[in-house]
């Protein structure tokens, strides 16, 4: 029997069965000891094996092949990574322009992570009910700054019931993954689009959650039988895990593109001589918060790299 993972506490394992039944499950001791480089070998999102030893005894016995994920390094093994969830169709980057005021590092790091494990991205502006012209204006010019480069944005009011028919209709039929900062909306959306957060799953009684940090766990809720939205916190952690300073040019997209023209195929669009992507931003042709939140990423990357 097939399901899928909708939330894992450390050894145990919450598995939504195919006829929608939840069960708690703990993995056999072959796929445990299978060679993986992360700290957990199931993780919310996956499609697994599942057998029933007897009545309310629950194993996976084998983990389906994962489209792709989105992994952190793990909490107490830095050497290690943590699987945070598999299996996403569309990463939610929740955002407020105010209320809380809106990190655009933090944004575009998200979008890294996204193009990372090559999930498609888009960007939800919150709480534009708040906002004064003047705060509109700016608004817009940056979902087109967004839109130039790649990513499609929305603008909504969760408080005000504006803009939550076009999310529902984004997320449709996917599986997706939502993050944002603390303050910007994310379970008043959550609920918004259908899901009863009062009803989470909760932990199993025997998990002992001392040394865990609960807090790094994603969970998945069920929209309807086909749309799902998983809750990942502190997104803002992820990826760059095992990434290479010279790597991060491909998930800029237009950084990217870009880069062709560069003199030099190892150029770091820094200090470079016959950088192309350097020039575009001394000409106003790139963003310049997203070439500042570049370099500010390549510099974290060289640093990680040297330790």
């Amino acid at each position: 029997m097939e399901g899928i993972v909708v939330k894992s506490t450390g050894s145990w394992y919450k598995i939504r069965l195919e006829d929608g039944e939840i069960v708690d499950a703990r993995i056999r001791g072959k796929l445990r000891k299978a060679e993986i480089k992360s700290t957990n070998p199931v993780a919310v999102g996956d499609r697994v094996e599942m057998s029933q030893r007897s009545e309310g005894d629950w194993s996976i016995d084998d983990l389906k092949d994962r489209k792709n994920y989105i992994i952190r390094k793990a909490t107490k093994l830095s050497s290690q990574t943590h699987i945070i969830a598999a299996n996403i169709d569309l990463a939610i980057c929740l955002v407020t322009l105010i209320q809380p005021k809106l990190k655009l590092g933090f944004l575009d790091r998200l979008l890294v992570t996204a193009e990372a494990y090559s999930i498609p991205a888009v960007i939800v502006f919150n709480k534009i009910d708040v906002l004064n012209e003047t705060e509109r204006a700016y608004l817009n010019e940056l979902c087109a700054a967004y839109k130039d480069v790649g990513y499609d944005s929305l603008q909504i009011s969760v408080q005000e019931d504006v803009g939550i028919d076009e999310v529902k209709e984004l997320i449709e039929g996917k599986a997706s993954v939502i993050s944002g900062h603390s303050g910007v909306g994310k379970s008043s959306l959550l609920n918004a689009l259908g899901t009863d957060l009062s009803a989470r799953v909760t932990d199993v009684s025997d998990f002992n959650e001392k040394g865990q940090h609960t807090t790094t766990f994603a969970e998945l809720f069920e929209i309807n039988k086909q749309t799902f939205i998983i809750d990942t916190p502190g997104l803002k952690s992820f990826g760059l895990t095992a990434m290479q300073p010279e790597e991060l040019k491909d998930y800029f997209p237009e950084i990217h593109e870009i880069s062709s023209g560069c003199k030099f195929h190892n150029c770091l669009h820094l200090n470079e001589p016959g950088c192309a992507v350097r020039s575009a931003f001394e000409d106003s042709k790139l963003p310049w918060f997203r070439y500042e939140n570049y370099m500010h990423l390549i510099d974290e990357l060289k640093l990680e790299k040297a330790k």
